[in-house]
């Protein structure tokens, strides 16, 4: 079982397990790992999954991959199993990811078994079934819903979020209070990044530099205000569109001023470049593909470009918003004396008069021809 961040009792869910059959459990505390070497790397990519979702589900998979093949080479299994449904997509991503970690791996997935599924049609007949056998479980008739929790951010779907016409009910949320009933006060900070990484996160008098507590305390700031909630219908990799409310605090705060930073420091060019690799990225992640040939060599291509995204990001974050203050770099292209309209500097502005020509040319051309066009009619 992976310690991923979320609000678990594992000690009773160590006993639930054996309860209903275990022989062992092994409780691994991947937390530090998840937050540096997946959420850290998404927030250098600014992933987002067809321009609106984190990736918050998505990045854990690889995680909790690597520790499942770790422990059953530990202890010598030759099968795994999950229990990821199969109209979804994390039974292609946790199959993908350990299929690339140890490609001999033999492994289990009972809602593709045909024994398993004439007996379960769906969540009902296994609530029913763990309430016969007396197997605690999350989900309730007054919460009919299932959830995904992790130290990134929590997903919600299934149940009566099914129809994508429901609202979600306030009740439902538990990362972040509604920003309407936020606190008055907002939160001013200051994020630090180095090679498009956050190092450091400082307000008042404390400053956080390590991965896990940087966004541990944005989650908190964050959650208290009510940032980072969307409720969505996208696509899944096996075909289908799903309904999912996300609730992504720390990763939204970090998204934003990731995404000031960079646009402050990068040039035009490489910029529109990394948008681009940015969105295949964030496909391939979405999809299962972390430990791909094409992720890999996307990502290293994303670390170069972002060897200049060096700087700070000032913040305030008040009722849902999060808004940018300032920023400032050793290292960004920005020329305040350049642009300035107070003085001209190295800048003339008689070359304005040619490149507007050069680009007009085009235009008065198409403009002749509509006219041609119309004087043949």
């Amino acid at each position: 079982m992976a310690n991923i961040g979320q609000d678990e009792d594992f000690e009773e869910a160590q006993k639930k397990a054996l309860k209903i059959g275990a022989s062992k459990v092994v409780i691994d505390d991947v937390r530090e790992q998840f937050a540096k070497e997946y959420v850290w790397l998404a927030v250098q990519a600014g992933l987002l999954y067809e321009s609106r979702y984190l990736l918050g589900t998505s990045l854990a998979r690889p995680c909790i991959s690597v520790g499942l093949i770790k422990c059953a080479k530990e202890n010598k299994a030759k099968y795994i199993s999950h229990g990821a449904t199969g109209k979804g997509n994390d039974q292609v991503r946790f199959e993908l990811s350990c299929y690339s970690l140890w490609p001999e791996v033999k492994i289990i997935a009972p809602w593709r078994l045909e024994e398993f599924t004439t007996r379960f049609q769906g969540r009902q007949d296994l609530l029913k079934y763990a309430s016969e056998n007396g197997i605690p479980v999350s989900v309730t008739p007054k919460a009919p819903w299932s959830m995904d929790a992790n130290l990134m951010h929590i997903s919600y779907e299934s149940g009566i979020l099914e129809n994508p016409n429901n609202e979600a009910p306030q009740d439902l949320y538990l990362m972040t209070k509604d920003p309407k009933l936020a606190p008055q006060e907002s939160v001013k900070l200051e994020i630090r990044f180095q090679n498009g990484f956050p190092i450091s996160v400082h307000t008042g008098d404390v400053t956080y530099d390590n991965p896990l507590d940087i966004l541990m305390f944005l989650n908190k700031v964050g959650g208290e205000h009510g940032v980072g909630r969307i409720d969505i219908v996208e696509n899944r990799f096996i075909g289908l569109k799903s309904r999912g409310v996300y609730e992504t605090p720390g990763g939204f705060i970090l998204h934003i001023a990731h995404q000031d930073i960079e646009q402050f420091c990068l040039d035009k060019e490489i910029y529109r470049v990394k948008q681009t690799l940015r969105d295949r990225l964030s496909d391939f992640v979405y999809n299962g593909f972390w430990f791909s040939p094409e992720g890999q060599y996307v990502r290293s291509c994303i670390g170069l470009a972002e060897e200049s995204v060096t700087g700070s990001v000032k913040l305030e974050i008040y009722r849902g918003n999060v808004f940018v203050l300032g920023r400032s770099s050793q290292v960004s292209l920005y020329n305040e004396d350049l642009v300035s309209m107070d003085k001209h500097s190295d800048f003339s502005p008689n070359d304005a008069t040619g490149f507007i020509n050069i680009h007009a040319l085009r235009l008065k051309e198409f403009n002749r021809f509509q006219n041609q066009r119309k004087n043949m009619k």
